[in-house]
């Protein structure tokens, strides 16, 4: 399979729905990744799971699958395939309590062998490529990333994501991108550095330390859907009328959520382009922004905040 180039947007929970996906590869990310879609949800047909994984109009469509049992995975790596997913991820990086309790995410390199035997039920349920997201180990004493990978290269896996920092780091201090070139030398696959890459400096520093392949961007992309093009292509490619960006960002959601829901699922997203792209704000004009309940004032708020900040210039 062709990827476009070698910037990447990341799977974040909660963020990375088709709406901003759609964005992101627009404004010419190499790869972006669905939010992480729980295995037994998908599996067992719950609507949420199921709009998770939807393909945007993308070329290259990847869903990142959770879960602790084989069966599950198997199944939902399935569904996601059939549904049309061109490439499969596992996530064995999420550092989330609620996710790591369940013995998901990066739980999972706690338990290498149990990780083995979901990394071989996917591959084997699946014609598409299957990669893996981890972390560089549970904690300090454990950094166990290469020697994951290099199982997960035999069972099957094409491609290994790996954020520089443990579980157990959460995302304080700084990424070790030096610390992911033992991965990239324990397997012959591609391997994707991430943790901390925010703009082309970063980006050309990680793939020297690390020797990877790729990179994966992250929260670089919080108000920015076109960070990871912006990266690949070396251009500045914030949107000249940003007002009617975010608007139409808004209205997307809206549309894919429903209103109720798209009000509550758009809050944070309106909250960082407001951070980057307007001045100072009144504290009751950005309530009225962020907590609203009438979408089109809450339009009329954003036009009014965007349009005062035109000359904000940010990333």
């Amino acid at each position: 399979m062709t990827i476009r180039n070698r910037v990447f947007l990341a799977p974040l929970s909660g963020v990375t729905d088709i709406a901003f996906r759609q964005r992101a590869h627009a404004h010419g990310a190499g790869l972006v990744v669905s939010e992480m879609v729980a295995s037994g949800e998908l599996a067992k047909g719950r609507a949420e799971s199921a709009r998770r994984m939807r393909r945007p109009d993308i070329d290259v469509h990847m869903v990142q699958l959770a879960g602790r049992e084989a069966r599950w995975m198997a199944e939902a790596a399935r569904i996601a395939a059939d549904a049309g997913a061109d490439i499969i991820d596992i996530n064995m990086g999420c550092p989330a309590k609620k996710v790591t309790g369940g013995y998901c995410g990066s739980a999972l390199m706690r338990a290498p062998d149990h990780a083995l035997s979901l990394i071989e039920a996917v591959v084997g349920a699946v014609t598409v490529p299957v990669t893996v997201k981890m972390r560089l180990g549970w904690d300090e004493t454990t950094l166990n990333a290469p020697e994951i990978a290099r199982r997960a290269e035999d069972a099957g896996v094409a491609m290994v994501t790996v954020h520089g920092r443990t579980r157990c780091q959460f995302y304080k201090g700084r990424a070790d991108w030096p610390a992911i070139a033992a991965v990239k030398q324990a397997v012959g696959i591609p391997v994707v550095a991430n943790g901390d890459v925010m703009d082309a400096g970063d980006a050309a520093t990680i793939l020297d330390q690390s020797g990877a392949d790729a990179i994966m961007v992250g929260r670089a992309h919080y108000g920015a859907p076109w960070a990871a093009g912006a990266i690949a292509s070396g251009r500045d490619l914030r949107p000249e009328a940003m007002a009617d960006y975010v608007v139409d960002h808004y209205e997307a959601m809206l549309s894919l959520y429903g209103i109720d829901q798209g009000l509550r699922h758009a809050r944070k997203h309106l909250g960082w382009y407001l951070d980057r792209h307007a001045p100072p704000l009144e504290a009751d004009e950005r309530k009225a922004i962020m907590t609203g309940t009438d979408h089109r004032a809450v339009i009329a708020g954003i036009r009014a905040a965007l349009d005062a900040g035109k000359g904000v210039l940010a990333a």
